[in-house]
């Protein structure tokens, strides 16, 4: 990353300039042009520390939304994002057990399986985490291409989240495809915090969910969710694109407070934790 101004007492601690203001001012020229490592940035966005005894599961949320509030563009978030909001993307994999996304997201986004990256190999042994995190979909319908990459040949196992009473049929082809087939609901949908608890029930503890909008929404409405990391693209949209999340409000608005704020040519790198 170029140009990180961290604006917290939390960041600032690990500038990579050093001694930056919460305005970002002092430190500005040593940080320029400067890039951080994958490691950095690992560090930057790590999980907070369990406690002791067995471990709570602790999920985020990676998203982008545009100056104006949208949260994808025709249909995709890649034409507001940027290469660093990318590698940003992509440490968060790196740290992460496993990837929830929605199913519409999966087909609409073209998604593949978690690739291996050399440069976090050490770091995820060392975690006691596999290759790579296993990507769970979230679907009643399992209306899903069982021939794409992310069930013909993903690192680990594709995990399928459904309810009980999906269509034994889709079951069955999900389950013939290579595919794990968890249960978490017990209708046809899947129930957010049964979800949690049964990915944490298979060891994922660190988790990680990409969206889409409906079921980020539905996260939050359960009140499962841990964090948000939001990049906020300097871009303006205009149009009906969703919002980064979806479906009912909430009775009462749920309050997070900012743990971290970078900024890397005009982009706004933020984390946010429940209060």
């Amino acid at each position: 990353m170029r140009r990180l101004f961290p604006v917290t007492e939390e960041t600032a601690a690990r500038s990579p300039a050093g001694g930056a203001r919460a305005d970002g001012t002092a430190g500005a020229a040593a940080a320029a042009d400067r890039e951080w490592s994958l490691a950095e940035l690992a560090a930057a966005y790590a999980y907070p520390e369990p406690a002791a005894g067995a471990p709570r599961p602790w999920l985020r949320a990676n998203m982008v939304s545009s100056l104006d509030g949208a949260a994808q563009h025709e249909g995709r978030s890649q034409p507001i994002s940027s290469a660093t909001d990318m590698r940003v993307f992509g440490t968060l994999r790196a740290l992460a057990d496993v990837v929830l996304v929605g199913a519409e997201t999966v087909r609409q986004e073209g998604y593949r399986p978690a690739r291996v990256r050399a440069e976090f190999a050490g770091a995820r042994e060392a975690a006691g985490q596999g290759p790579v995190p296993a990507i769970a979909i979230v679907t009643a319908s399992l209306d899903l291409d069982f021939t794409l990459p992310l069930f013909t040949s993903p690192a680990v196992p594709t995990l399928v989240l459904t309810g009980a009473a999906a269509a034994p049929d889709r079951v069955a082809a999900a389950e013939k495809a290579g595919a794990r087939v968890v249960v978490a609901g017990e209708g046809t949908a899947v129930e957010p915090a049964r979800a949690v608890q049964a990915l944490a029930g298979l060891g994922h503890t660190r988790l990680l969910t990409e969206g889409g909008p409906r079921l980020l929404g539905q996260l939050i409405a359960a009140e499962v969710l841990d964090e948000l990391c939001l990049t906020v693209s300097p871009t303006l949209t205009a149009g009906d694109a969703q919002r980064i999340a979806g479906g009912p409000p909430v009775a009462v608005p749920h309050r997070f407070r900012l743990v971290s704020l970078l900024e890397e040519d005009g982009f706004l790198f933020s984390r946010y934790h429940r209060s």
